[in-house]
């Protein structure tokens, strides 16, 4: 199976981490943005990272891809069976994609994609005003809603807590922290999330790469 798009994106590097921690051999291949492949274009109609090939099968979008590879290798399960935990798991889901994506996409395109890979400013303005505005609201949520287990759901990893703690990682690379004083319960949560070797893989080498100079 070939995983297109790059980790930078959360929605590549969900898709990455789950697959590792359930033990699917994805083989990822990158594509940057506007890449002419046709076997990415085949499998993703509208160009939107990530892609999935699985021999004659294509399909596009994060969350369907999972719940496509969650089907076919059910164990070990990272989408409960028990009706509450699996409602919680897809609105954890929904709410990474959305709400978190919403966010912090506006932070990261204009502080590191815009100037490093489109070869132009930013809009440090609108990042500044997520930041501010957009994100605290987010980081109270989940601060009132982090179990002493460390996993949002059913004290135990699930598809909630990659989705929930990937987009951090983008977070991280454009120097946003979260206030530990403020919001303890969620800093903790997310370093340990994003230090299992599924995510650390991946954001170490986004890490390293960013800190390169554009060649």
């Amino acid at each position: 199976m070939i995983l297109y798009g790059s980790t930078m994106s959360p929605f590549v590097r969900k898709v990455a981490a789950y697959a590792v921690e359930k033990g699917i051999d994805l083989e990822l291949k990158p594509i940057g943005l506007g890449a002419p492949d046709p076997e990415f274009h085949a499998a993703s109609p509208f160009r939107k990272m990530p892609a999935l090939v699985d021999g004659d099968y294509r399909l596009a979008d994060s969350s369907a891809i999972i719940h496509y590879l969650e089907a076919k290798y059910p164990d070990p399960a990272l989408i409960p069976a028990d009706p509450r935990e699996r409602g919680r798991v897809i609105w954890f889901d929904e709410f990474a994609d959305t709400l978190l994506f919403a966010c912090g996409g506006k932070i990261f395109f204009n502080k590191v994609v815009a100037p490093r890979f489109l070869g132009r400013e930013g809009d440090l303005d609108a990042a500044e005003a997520a930041e501010r505005d957009e994100l605290p609201p987010l980081l109270d949520y989940l601060e009132g809603v982090i179990p002493e287990s460390g996993y949002l759901v059913g004290d135990r990893l699930t598809l909630a807590d990659i989705s929930v703690a990937g987009p951090f990682a983008n977070f991280s690379h454009c120097n946003v922290a979260i206030d530990s004083a403020r919001y303890p319960k969620t800093k903790a949560y997310v370093a340990g999330i994003l230090a299992r070797p599924s995510f650390a893989r991946f954001v170490e080498r986004e890490a390293a790469y960013l800190a390169k100079e554009p060649a």
